[in-house]
């Protein structure tokens, strides 16, 4: 009589080992050999849901969230100061794919910080930055840059409200002159006032008001004549455009 022998399927060793030695779940501190440390929750051996990590050569912390081996949640980023031996919050707030993106606050200094919204670990959207010398922007931002609609207040009490574009005063705005009791209203092209009117405001109650006032604008209609301006201007703008582009800028071998 014969017998029929099954022969059983083993797992190799090798894998057996990998398995159990997968890291899943809550950890206890598991150390690099560059330095580095994490503690913290891991999903397949890879960093996922609460951690904090060590970077010790770059001398930073971060603690939050993380998905697949990235930040991404909410977490808080310190930095080491040699001056002090002591790790300095630099950012807390949203992230994503280990960028920061969405909501947070960046300290760049003791005095200087920005909070708004972070796009690819870029300022982008709504935000409010202070520098350190104590000017003051709330606006729209893209590509870490002013751009769109905001408010510049300058240490000094003097500010802007109006259009930005690339960093830069572009297109309409106010400024108000508050230590001087004036204020400029027109159109800006890179920083600079092209066409406006200038009118006192404020004048008796500035700290350091011009000598004389200015006086009353006796022009029949003045938003036509400011908008005349504006579209010379642009005309000019556009012409001379136009003979930069046909030029020949070769140069002579």
């Amino acid at each position: 009589m014969y017998h029929l022998k099954i022969t059983r399927k083993t797992e190799p060793l090798s894998k057996q080992w990998d398995r159990k030695a997968e890291k899943s779940g809550l950890r206890h501190t598991v150390y690099s050999v560059n330095g580095d440390e994490y503690t913290g929750e891991w999903l397949h051996n890879k960093k996922h849901g609460k951690g904090s990590q060590v970077w010790k050569k770059a001398g930073a912390v971060y603690d939050g969230d993380w998905k697949f081996g990235k930040r991404d949640g909410y977490g808080t980023l310190r930095k080491l100061q040699p001056s002090s031996a002591q790790y300095v919050r630099v950012y807390s707030g949203a992230w994503k794919n280990d960028k920061k993106e969405g909501y947070g606050t960046h300290f760049y200094s003791a005095t200087a910080c920005y909070e708004g919204e972070w796009l690819e670990n870029e300022r982008n959207g709504w935000g409010r930055m202070r520098y350190e010398n104590g000017d003051i922007y709330e606006g729209q931002w893209l590509r870490d840059r002013r751009h769109g609609q905001g408010l510049l207040l300058l240490a000094n009490h003097n500010r802007y409200e109006g259009s930005w574009e690339d960093g830069r005063e572009n297109g309409y705005g106010r400024f108000y002159f508050l230590d001087k009791g004036r204020v400029y209203e027109g159109f800006w092209v890179d920083g600079v006032p092209k066409c406006g009117t200038v009118c006192d405001l404020g004048r008796e109650h500035a700290p350091r008001p011009p000598t004389y006032p200015i006086p009353e604008v006796r022009v029949q209609d003045v938003d036509s004549v400011l908008m005349e301006g504006v579209a010379r201007y642009s005309a000019v703008r556009s012409k001379a455009g136009r003979q930069c582009g046909g030029c020949d800028h070769t140069q002579p071998v």
